[in-house]
């Protein structure tokens, strides 16, 4: 036998109108959403069976028997219908919980979106290993990553926020309904949108002494650690415009930079290259490749390897800086959203991906600065482009 329609005299602003749309279309009724704001009959219809008054949401059964604002168990019970679906619908969905994730599920929590957010590691994501941040407003004298990490986790769940992790994201499709997010348990996701805010990973040497090092002179960002380092000697490694870009930024810091180059010459731009290379901070070392790292507390030296000689040597160094490049985390999405030939989600103007209600945010984006301010700035943009994109779609209904 067919569900009942049902008709639901309601506006978009009102919050247990969404609440009672989602539990309809979770529970596959069929349903009319009338805008009574848009819609004078219904207007006049809704005053009639309320008294005079407007009292939004007012639903309508076939057998035209009416209730004001009723719960989902009430409806349940009218219809005859079990009070839980196969699969609990979320007006949002995050995959990923670094800064732009977790600001985004902040904002979309204030617009009364109900929000999960799916983290494959700890929450914070890459800023939770950072061992200290010195350029975030608010912070003068600086925060941990793992404290500034934490923070933001228990202001989203302060407002009502689901974090589930470790929980591992597989895939991302769209039904005749719903958006569906997948995880390597199996478990299915339902939800009206999904911000993908999956970040990215600076690309590593993988030599011994890389991961002990990290955040004791080895670093991924100068323009995020370069005050570390003033007075001291520094490596670069790599010979890209990043590794241009950083290494001059560093200049202003650091005694000396030497760039450690694989090749036999820069493939920055080449404005970028000559800038550099006259630099007189800068010393490059090219056909040149790093071996290993030393230091117990803190990067003490680079054994390097000159690779047209094979002469090996060391070179004390206060701090080492990789740029060779980053991968986003976007595995998941090749057959699901546009990439870039990098890989990284693209996006129109209201941070939307190929695929309708999907939105991207932060440093998986592409054309992102890869800044931790930044990152939560495209969060909080997210969170209220999906805000919208939600009442659109809930009046078209």
């Amino acid at each position: 036998m067919p569900s009942p329609t049902v008709r639901l005299y309601a506006t978009t602003w009102c919050t247990d109108c969404t609440r009672i749309a989602q539990f309809l279309e979770e529970q596959e009724v069929p349903f009319e959403w009338i805008d009574v704001e848009k819609d004078p009959e219904g207007l006049r219809f809704l005053e009639r069976v309320n008294g005079g008054l407007q009292l939004v949401p007012t639903v309508v059964f076939q057998d035209e028997s009416v209730m004001t604002n009723p719960s989902n168990e009430e409806i349940a019970a009218k219809l005859g219908l079990p009070v839980e679906g196969e699969g609990q619908l979320f007006d949002l969905i995050v995959v990923g919980a670094g800064p732009a994730g977790l600001t985004a599920a902040i904002y979309a929590a204030r617009e009364h979106l109900s929000t999960l957010v799916l983290e494959r590691g700890i929450p914070g994501g890459q800023i939770a290993l950072t061992e200290q941040i010195d350029n975030y407003p608010g912070f003068p004298e600086g925060i941990g990553g793992f404290e500034f990490a934490e923070r933001i986790a228990e202001q989203a769940r302060r407002y009502g926020v689901e974090i589930l992790s470790p929980t591992q994201v597989t895939r991302v499709v769209r039904n005749s309904k719903h958006l569906i997010v997948e995880t390597d348990l199996e478990d299915r996701y339902k939800a009206h949108a999904v911000l993908i805010a999956t970040g990215s990973s600076y690309r590593r040497l993988g030599v011994p002494g890389e991961e002990h090092l990290i955040g004791r002179g080895v670093s991924y960002c100068a323009t995020c650690d370069a005050p570390f380092f003033s007075g001291q000697d520094v490596l670069v490694v790599g010979g890209g415009d990043s590794a241009a870009q950083e290494g001059l930024f560093l200049t202003k810091f650091a005694s000396s930079v030497t760039l450690v180059v694989r090749r036999g010459e820069m493939t920055a731009s080449r404005i970028l290259a000559d800038k550099i290379s006259h630099h007189p901070k800068v010393k490059i070392r090219y056909h040149t490749v790093v071996k290993e790292l030393r230091g117990d507390t803190h990067l003490s030296s680079a054994l390097l390897r000159d690779l047209r000689s094979g002469e090996e040597f060391e070179m004390a160094a206060g701090g080492l800086f990789v740029f060779i490049g980053m991968h986003p985390n976007t595995e998941f999405l090749k057959e699901t959203v546009k990439l870039d030939a990098a890989g990284f989600v693209t996006t129109d103007h209201t941070l939307g991906t190929s695929l309708p209600g999907v939105f991207a945010a932060g440093d998986v984006r592409a054309g992102s600065t890869k800044q931790v301010a930044s990152a939560a700035g495209e969060g909080a943009t997210a969170a209220l482009m999906i805000s919208e994109y939600l009442r659109e779609r809930i009046s078209q209904l």
